[in-house]
């Protein structure tokens, strides 16, 4: 009875968990924004869509990242979820029902809380979940959110390519979608701590890891029962505890610890500097590359296969990412070499892009670099994760997140916004080619000269790989 009381403690949250990434990510219509905003639906003309609405979107996500970052742990995630699927369904009710351009500045700021809530998605699971688990637990999540998001797109792509249907609907059933998601929201249960605000347990010290599975059995048993004798005392002490003084200091003692422990390797440094450089630049490319398609084929007299090529992408990406698990390669030695190769494919994908005339050119350059992107942000994931603690993991994450949407502020201050250079698309392609242009070189360099030494020096190389070894080994049980 214990095994299946602890059995269905962690199927249900991750299916509840897996069925809301589905759902949340099925946008049908997200492909073909870009389109819809500069189309007869919305009217808004190329240069304030590239100009003056997406900067809006980049400056809202990095206002409210960090501060949402901190409050999803505090709040214990599920508040944070229910809050996304809120803003996701108030940003296909805007697209759909509201005119005016006012209404699509407010959009992008609702999207950017879309955004920045992400990170909720993964994080909930772990606090609900036991640790052995983590791995097969994530698995779900992230093939969820794919399978959703192929879906999506796919069925997108076939509306309007077959059946003629017009954006105003697509963006109507992507309402329907991300209303189904809000919904399932709501049965997700509320995790009992987070990772940095841990509640009354935490900060007493008392240790429960040898009677989780028989809390976990009389709390099920129990619930309605104690529900119904608690009531509204039971919860305003538990409030009490959660806010108190000594559960935020606890929580900030142990944010400055992990932030010490995740930034004191200079390798784990270097893996969270590409992380940074390049999902800002990944970021741009992303945001832009629509407006690079209508550029070169107009959608207004052209057929589009945005949604076709956003799937095959994603495919592909998730294609090379599951292969970085069957590649045997000495990461420590080779890896920021691997960084800087597959950063000069990606550099020329963006140039191909910037250059060509030939929208299937242009379809081509963009799965080619989001494929090497995919590529080597699971490596670079897997590799910040194995040496860390959850905690850690997780710190890491907001921070080299936050560090990335920085860069990509200050490339759309310079390069985009319509108050500085403004440029056009095109410019702004050819900058976003050197940029990774820039970063190939750097890591290449880098990369080249740690290879050198392992080739010269290998026992410090070695040395160096059986400090981290613990760490690895344990990455199955309590790890990411």
């Amino acid at each position: 009875m214990l095994n299946y009381y602890t059995h269905m403690g962690w199927v249900y949250p991750t299916a509840v968990l897996s069925l809301y990434g589905f759902f949340a990510n099925c946008r049908v219509a997200e492909p073909f924004l870009t389109p819809y905003l500069i189309g007869p639906h919305k009217n808004i003309s190329e240069e304030v869509v590239t100009n003056y609405l997406f900067p809006i979107w980049t400056y809202s996500y990095l206002a409210i990242l960090f501060p949402v970052f901190l409050l999803t742990d505090f709040l214990r995630y599920k508040p944070l979820i229910v809050l996304q699927g809120l803003f996701l369904v108030t940003n296909y009710i805007l697209l759909c029902f509201v005119p005016g351009l006012p209404a699509m500045t407010f959009l992008q700021v609702n999207y950017a809380v879309v955004t920045s809530t992400e990170v909720a998605y993964f994080s909930y699971i772990y606090s609900v979940i036991p640790a052995e688990k983590y791995q097969r637990a994530t698995g779900y999540l992230r093939s969820a959110m794919l399978a959703g998001y192929t879906f999506g797109a796919s069925l997108g792509q076939m509306l309007i390519s077959l059946g003629g249907v017009d954006y105003f609907f697509i963006n109507a059933i992507t309402l329907g979608t991300v209303s189904i998601a809000f919904l399932v929201s709501f049965w997700l249960p509320m995790p009992q701590r987070g990772m940095f605000f841990k509640g009354k347990t935490a900060i007493t010290g008392g240790s429960q890891s040898k009677q989780e599975g028989e809390v976990a059995v009389d709390d099920a048993k129990e619930a309605v029962k104690d529900e119904a004798e608690a009531g509204a005392g039971t919860e305003n002490m538990e409030c009490t505890v959660w806010c108190s003084k000594d559960n935020v200091a606890h929580a900030g003692q142990l944010l400055w610890r992990s932030f010490r422990e995740s930034y004191s390797s200079r390798h784990l440094l270097y893996w969270s500097l590409w992380w940074a450089l390049a999902t800002a630049g990944y970021g741009q490319v992303f945001n832009y590359i629509q407006l690079m398609w209508d550029h070169i084929e107009p959608s207004a007299s052209s057929s589009i296969y945005n949604g076709g090529v956003e799937a095959v992408c994603t495919l592909v990406g998730a294609a090379a990412a599951l292969s970085v698990g069957h590649i045997k390669v000495t990461w420590a030695v080779w890896g920021e070499l691997a960084l800087g190769l597959f950063s000069a494919v990606g550099a020329l994908a963006v140039f191909l892009m910037g250059f060509t005339s030939s929208i299937w050119a242009c379809y081509a350059g963009y799965v080619i670099f989001k494929a090497s992107y995919m590529l080597l942000i699971t490596i670079t994931t897997f590799q910040i994760a194995s040496n860390l603690s959850m905690e850690c993991y997780a710190l890491t994450f907001g921070i080299n997140t936050f560090a990335a949407l920085s860069l990509q502020t200050i490339l759309t201050v310079i390069v985009v916004d319509e108050t500085a250079l403004g440029l056009d698309i095109v410019t702004q392609f050819i900058i976003y080619g050197s940029y990774y242009a820039t970063i190939s070189v750097l890591f290449l360099i880098r990369g080249t000269y740690t290879a050198c030494a392992y080739h010269y020096y290998p026992e410090k190389t070695e040395a160096k790989e059986q400090e981290n070894e613990p760490s690895v080994e344990a990455i199955a049980a309590e790890r990411f």
